[in-house]
């Protein structure tokens, strides 16, 4: 698999991350570790996970599973030299430190905890999970209310950075990276970091996909000049872009049945919607017509952007993730990305 590096720090990792979100809920410690060993073997070493993983739902019981789970098979495997692990901090969260936001402190504190759960000596990518100001990722951008303490904001990010520094310096973290950021945090992260002499911003995480391309304007753009890399989550839309809840289906052990399960709306964090369902229907045929698989076309879609783009994959199980292996190394010809364009024209913000 192509190697691409993180922004403009020195760590260089697969063109394809796995997700591990759904590592010790959704899918068990066994088949989690069957899904590294195959990552592996195709080439894909750069793995994503976060202090409050799994998800789906999240349970106070179950913070750092996930972290757990990939530290034991980095200790079964042997294999860290070989693996890049990223991983989060949570943002404010009744589910993690009662919603207290995170300062320097705490970011020094939650560095140590992931680095003892993932069983290593170094995290490759640090990233803070969501701002403590606020943000308008997870559907809330249709009511988003941005605060207005500039300096309460800036001094956050100089103590934030300092941590983050005294961590690179002791060998603890090699890039940091935010998530769920605007492009004005991130401008402003990348500004201090300058001021201060701090590590900057090597990669931005934040939801993209066919279906979903807030991205694509102001952001791109911030990304771009400040050399910053796009992790891009959920790109096949927590699974609405399979198909599978078409005709408002809920299929058995999927993310929206497994949510429902647990009392929630089973909207895929509100993305299931009749718009959503409608624009999937239209890639898929599109897809079709041109003679591709729609999963592989919504992942190799994403490396065809004007940006630097990295597709984090999820799969609950190995036949999953054994089919979006399948079309990597599959590249969308220009004509095909044209209609895209043209399509998204006819479904914007589906959600």
């Amino acid at each position: 698999m192509k190697r691409v590096t993180l922004g403009g720090s020195d760590v260089e990792v697969s063109e394809i991350c796995l997700g591990t979100m759904t590592f010790g809920c959704q899918t068990d410690e066994a088949g989690a570790h069957a899904q590294m060993d195959r990552a592996l073997e195709v080439g894909m070493t750069f793995f994503d996970t976060a202090e409050m993983y799994p998800v789906n739902p999240v349970r106070r019981e179950t913070i750092g599973v996930t972290e757990q789970i990939v530290g034991r098979w980095l200790a079964r495997t042997g294999q860290r030299d070989r693996i890049e692990i990223a991983t989060k901090i949570t943002g404010p969260s009744q589910m993690v430190r009662d919603g207290a936001p995170y300062d320097g402190a705490t970011v020094s504190a939650c560095i140590d905890a992931s680095l003892k759960r993932l069983q290593t000596d170094r995290i490759d990518l640090f990233q803070l999970h969501w701002p403590v100001r606020g943000t308008w990722a997870f559907r809330q951008n249709w009511a988003y209310a941005p605060t207005a303490c500039k300096a309460e904001v800036l001094d956050h990010m100089a103590d934030v950075l300092a941590a983050v520094e005294q961590a690179v310096q002791a060998g603890k973290l090699r890039a940091f990276g935010l998530s769920n950021e605007t492009a004005w945090g991130l401008a402003r992260w990348c500004d201090m970091a300058d001021r201060t002499g701090a590590p900057r911003v090597a990669a931005i995480q934040n939801e993209y996909s066919l279906l979903h391309r807030i991205y694509d304007t102001d952001l791109a753009e911030t990304a771009i000049q400040e050399d910053v890399t796009l992790l891009a989550f959920s790109p096949l839309a927590a699974g609405l872009l399979t198909g599978k809840y078409r005709s408002g289906a809920i299929p058995e052990a999927s993310r929206a049945q497994v949510d429902k399960a647990h009392g929630g709306l089973g909207n895929l964090g509100g993305r299931r919607t009749a718009r959503g369902i409608a624009a999937t229907d239209a890639y898929h045929r599109l897809a079709v017509d041109h003679g591709w698989d729609p999963l592989h076309l919504a992942i190799a879609w994403q490396l065809t952007r004007p940006f630097k783009t990295i597709p984090i994959i999820g799969a609950t199980d190995m036949e999953q993730l054994q089919h979006l292996i399948e079309g990597f190394g599959t590249t969308v010809p220009r004509d095909l990305a044209k209609a895209i364009d043209r399509l998204h024209k006819e479904h914007p913000l589906p959600y």
